[in-house]
């Protein structure tokens, strides 16, 4: 089930208030009935979809509420996650600081900023001279703060300058 068929189960009033019910505790139609002040055949209604969605499951107890549904149909909604780094902990580092092709702030641990500063270089053609106007453009792609990035390049030795051209 995805998010979109599970929205579309409690998107009807009747259904979220009786799904509701059996997640506080009601396990039977008259239960779900006096709890919610739903008529019985609308309840009885009610149960059928959400027990056939798997959003609820019937049994000689009576019913239960699937809460795993919506962690799975969130899980089954999300994008394949392509790693930025194929090491786990450099790309949990990552992760945390970019966003869409951007940086959202820059990492105050040094072995942090590190690793951001060694996949931001990845953007520069290793061994090709670029002029200074050139390297702000493209590390503008991924902050507002380019001096800060160049700065933090040449420093940690990611970028050679001599005379505002930058060799990687």
């Amino acid at each position: 089930m995805n998010a979109d068929q599970v929205c579309g189960l409690l998107a009807e009033p009747s259904r979220l208030r009786t799904y509701s019910a059996i997640v506080l505790g009601a396990s039977t139609p008259d239960q779900v009935a006096g709890s919610t002040g739903l008529p019985a055949p609308v309840v009885v209604k009610a149960l059928q979809r959400l027990t056939k969605g798997g959003l609820i499951a019937a049994s000689r107890d009576g019913f239960t509420a699937d809460e795993a549904a919506f962690k799975d149909a969130v899980r089954e909604s999300r994008p394949e996650r392509v790693p930025l780094d194929p090491d786990p902990a450099r790309d949990n580092v990552l992760r945390s600081f970019i966003r869409d092709g951007r940086l959202t702030h820059f990492p105050t641990f040094p072995d942090k900023y590190q690793i951001v500063l060694e996949y931001i270089v990845q953007s520069f053609e290793a061994g090709r001279p670029y002029p200074e106007a050139e390297v702000n453009e493209i590390l503008n792609r991924w902050h507002a703060d380019h001096a800060a990035l160049r700065r933090g390049l040449v420093d940690a030795k990611l970028l050679d300058r001599e005379n505002s051209i930058y060799v990687r």
